[in-house]
């Protein structure tokens, strides 16, 4: 293995994910950078594998990094792990690839498993475009002014969440963007216990106010559905309308083409051409 950064996916519940290429180059590395050495150490113990274990995280991130930059310098090969799953993933680390990639350290990247993808394959909705958001803000304020931004977004939602939140989120994700939208909620993946269930976003808000969810957790929403309604004008004209007196022209625009699927510049034009139209 020549010198350099590699960033290993280790596994995010059941031991027999992780790759023989993981295993070899967390074997051979001078040292590896994790969030948690105890965490980490328990995992490498399990394949009795004994290498320098250095703590890097969000916390320590900006001092730990000159540290390690000056071992790769010095000709090391130390491998970036986080607790599970694949790194710089809803986790620190992009800034210390960035300052190898400009510092001109060689990077390799070992995949491995990752929750949001294994939610995703197993949820039963789109996956042909999604969009991950991570994880929602701990606060109720900033938790729905972030879901009210991805509310026009054409694609498959994925979210991060903490079961003591999971209930509180589900509640704001389906009065923001509607109970009839499909979703998933996927916990425990890989593990014993591990569970999917589907449903109607206010019927999975309902399900988690009575029911205690425990393990890590993804939300998985599908994306908007989009009525053609181009060729009914009328219509066109009623929603626009209807936007226009609370929504500047820009934002009303904005949120009449993501809801009929009206392309943009047909619905500027004809919100121009309503703003000229004499008042009756």
């Amino acid at each position: 293995m020549p010198p350099g950064l590699y960033v290993i996916a280790t596994p995010i519940g059941n031991l027999g994910d992780i790759s023989l290429r993981a295993l070899t180059a967390l074997a051979k590395v001078d040292r590896i950078a994790c969030e948690d050495t105890r965490h980490s150490g328990l995992l490498l113990a399990q394949f009795g594998i004994k290498r320098p274990l250095l703590s890097y995280h969000e916390h320590n991130a900006d001092k730990v990094r000159p540290r390690l930059l000056a071992q790769l310098a010095a000709g090391e090969r130390i491998a970036l792990i986080s607790d599970a799953g694949m790194p710089l993933v809803a986790d620190p680390g992009f800034k210390l690839v960035r300052a190898c990639r400009q510092a001109g350290y060689g990077v390799t990247v070992i995949p491995g498993a990752n929750a949001a993808l294994t939610a995703l394959a197993g949820a039963g909705l789109p996956m042909d475009q999604f969009y991950f958001a991570g994880f929602l803000p701990a606060k109720a304020m900033a938790r729905r002014q972030a879901i009210e931004a991805l509310e026009f977004v054409q694609a498959t939602l994925v979210f991060y969440e903490a079961p003591q939140r999971l209930a509180e989120s589900l509640i704001d994700l389906e009065k923001i963007l509607g109970s009839p939208r499909p979703a998933a909620v996927a916990r425990e993946l890989t593990k014993m216990f591990e569970e999917t269930r589907r449903g109607a976003l206010g019927d999975l808000a309902a399900y988690y106010r009575d029911h205690e969810a425990m393990g890590e957790i993804v939300i998985i929403v599908a994306p908007l559905e989009r009525k053609k309604i181009t060729t009914d004008m009328a219509v066109l004209d009623d929603i626009l309308k209807e936007n226009l007196r609370t929504q500047s022209l820009r934002d009303a625009v904005a949120s009449v083409s993501a809801t009929t699927g009206v392309r943009k510049g047909e619905v500027y034009a004809r919100a121009l051409w309503l703003r000229g139209k004499p008042a009756k």
